[in-house]
């Protein structure tokens, strides 16, 4: 019975608001700076680089330990439900009154190179061209969502991975919806630009 505990582990991984703490070493309170947000592209916009690393690392960790947890103590469904767990802390953080405080990319590659790795590789390479070639991160968080979704498909990974794709790469997407906008408006900030 215990072990369904690392669960609720899952969920409090995910909900460590790696941001929040780096932005508290420089006095900052990423929460009501740039976007807001307490995930990786806010701190690396509010922080620098090294600390936008140590973020990045943070977030990817605490998805990829939820789902290795889960899925040691009960498989590829028990991955699947300690990685998504995980994503909702990161995402609707419960120490932040449930609202919405990151839209758990870094979290969900850490789920995804732990479950499926060659996945892993295809969304990260395209999430590199993208925002390489435009530096419009979300566009390229929106691009390796959609490419998750398609490859679990394509390389016909167990039904709990499909589902996870689906599911995972939805709230993704769904987390984006401001950024679509502003992207399909021609507003949306660049990556290394400075939020006006």
């Amino acid at each position: 019975m215990l072990r369904y505990a690392i669960f609720i582990l899952a969920y409090f991984l995910g909900a460590i608001p790696f941001a929040y703490f780096a932005g508290l070493l420089k006095g900052i309170d990423v929460r009501h700076h740039g976007s807001g947000n307490v995930g990786t592209t806010n701190a690396f916009r509010l922080l620098g680089v090294k600390l936008g690393i140590a973020v990045l690392l943070g977030d990817f960790m605490k998805g990829a330990l939820s789902a290795g947890l889960g899925y040691s103590f009960f498989g590829a469904w028990g991955g699947i439900a300690g990685g998504l767990l995980a994503m909702a802390g990161h995402s609707w953080n419960p120490f932040f009154g449930f609202r919405p405080s990151g839209k758990g990319v870094a979290a969900g590659f850490g789920i995804i190179t732990v479950l499926m790795p060659k996945i892993m590789l295809l969304a990260v390479g395209l999430f590199i061209v993208i925002v390489w070639a435009t530096r419009y991160v979300s566009l390229g968080s929106i691009i390796a969502a959609f490419t998750v979704v398609i490859s679990v498909f394509l390389f016909r990974e167990p039904l709990a991975y499909r589902i996870f794709g689906l599911v995972g790469a939805s709230t993704v997407i769904f987390l984006h919806r401001s950024n679509i906008k502003r992207l399909l408006n021609g507003t949306e900030n660049k990556f290394g630009k400075k939020k006006s």
